[in-house]
C-alpha cells in the first residue's frame, strides 16, 4: 500500500464505538455511522481513540471496530487506528494486528501507568517504527496518559522520521502554535488539532486538519469550517466554529453527576441516537449513563444548533 502524506489532511473525526445493551460493538450502528461520516465529506476516520472509548474495549472488540471500519470505508478515505496501551509490548501487538487489517496509519500516545521519561517515549516510537513499517501519528493527550510529549521530543521524532503526523490534544494552544511553527516549513509532518472549539484558530496557525469528537455528531459543520478556512473566508469559518462551540455544550450536560468522559461520550452517542444513526447511547462500563432529562437537554441544544427539527 502506498502512503501519500497529503492524504492525511482535513476533518478526521475520532469515531464513536456504538454499543449494544450487553456492551458488545453494535456493528449495524457502526456501519451507519461510517456511512453518515462519508456522506458528509470527511477526509478520514480515526478509530479507537478517546471518543472511540478504546480504553473500554476488549482486544477482540478493538479488532472488530477496525475490521468493520476498513471494510466499510473500502479505501474511500484513510483509516487511522489508535493502538493505545500501557507499554511498548502491548502497543506492538495492537499495531501488528491493525496493520494486518489494512489501516493506513497508527495513532500512538506516550506509554502510561509506568512513569517514563522523554527518552523512553522516543525509544517507544523507535521500536514501533522499526517493527511496523506504517505511518505513525504521535498523539499528545497528557490529561489521559499523564505524560506530555514535549516540543523537543516531537522535533526529535520528526527529525528521525519516526512519525508522519501529530495529533495535539494537549489543550495548550500556545504549545500547538509552536508545533505548527516547527513543522510548518517541513513537508513530511501533518499537524492536527484535537480541539473541537478552536479549529478555526488552529487552521489559521497552519494546522493541516482536525480530529474533533463533536465531528461524530456534525461532520458537515466541521467540513464547512475547514473548507471556509482553506478558501480564506475566515469570517465564515468563525461563524461555523461559533455554532459548533454552542453545540459542544452537550458534553457538560451530565457533569454534575458523572465524569467529563462519561458525560462527553454519552452526549456524542445521545446526539447520534437523536439523529437516528445509532441504536443506543450506551457507553462502556463503569461509565454512568445519561438520563431522560439530560437527553432532553441535549435535544434542545441540538435544535438550537439547527441539527434537529423543533
Amino acid at each position: 500500500m502506498t502512503h501519500h502524506l497529503t492524504r492525511f489532511i482535513g476533518v478526521v473525526p475520532p469515531l464513536c464505538t456504538p454499543m449494544t445493551t450487553d456492551f458488545e460493538v453494535d456493528i449495524p450502528s457502526l456501519e451507519r455511522l461510517i456511512a453518515f461520516q462519508l456522506e458528509n465529506g470527511v477526509h478520514g476516520l480515526f478509530v479507537l481513540g478517546s471518543s472511540g472509548e478504546a480504553a473500554f474495549l476488549t482486544d477482540k472488540q478493538r479488532a472488530t471496530v477496525i475490521e468493520v471500519t476498513v471494510r466499510n470505508v473500502a479505501g474511500q478515505v484513510p483509516v487511522l487506528a489508535g493502538v493505545i496501551d500501557m507499554t511498548t509490548a502491548q502497543v506492538l501487538e495492537h499495531a501488528r494486528l491493525a496493520k494486518q487489517a489494512g489501516v493506513d496509519a497508527l495513532v500512538v500516545t506516550a506509554p502510561f501507568y509506568t512513569r517514563i521519561s522523554q527518552a523512553e517515549i522516543i525509544e517507544h516510537f523507535r521500536i514501533l517504527h522499526h517493527a511496523v513499517n506504517i505511518p505513525l501519528f504521535a498523539y499528545d493527550i497528557p490529561a489521559a496518559v499523564h505524560t506530555k510529549i514535549t516540543r523537543e521530543t516531537m522535533r526529535t521524532l520528526a527529525d528521525e522520521h519516526l512519525i508522519c503526523g501529530i495529533k495535539d490534544s494537549s489543550g495548550d494552544e500556545a504549545n500547538f502554535r509552536s508545533l505548527a511553527m516547527d513543522m510548518g516549513p517541513r513537508n513530511d509532518i501533518q499537524v492536527f488539532t484535537g480541539s473541537e472549539l478552536l479549529v478555526d484558530a488552529a487552521l489559521l496557525m497552519g494546522a493541516n486538519g482536525c480530529v474533533p469528537g463533536l465531528g461524530n455528531v456534525d461532520p458537515a459543520g466541521y467540513v464547512r469550517l475547514y473548507e471556509a478556512a482553506r478558501s480564506g473566508d475566515w469570517q465564515r469559518a468563525r461563524q461555523e466554529q461559533e455554532r459548533l462551540y454552542r453545540l459542544f455544550e452537550i458534553v457538560s450536560v451530565g457533569t454534575h453527576r458523572m465524569g467529563i468522559g462519561s458525560s462527553a461520550m454519552g452526549a456524542f452517542k445521545a446526539a447520534l441516537y437523536l439523529r437516528g444513526i445509532i441504536q443506543t447511547y450506551i457507553t462502556g462500563r463503569p461509565s454512568i449513563l445519561l438520563n431522560k432529562d439530560e437527553i432532553t437537554r441535549i435535544r434542545h441544544i441540538m435544535q438550537a444548533a439547527e441539527l434537529l427539527g423543533a
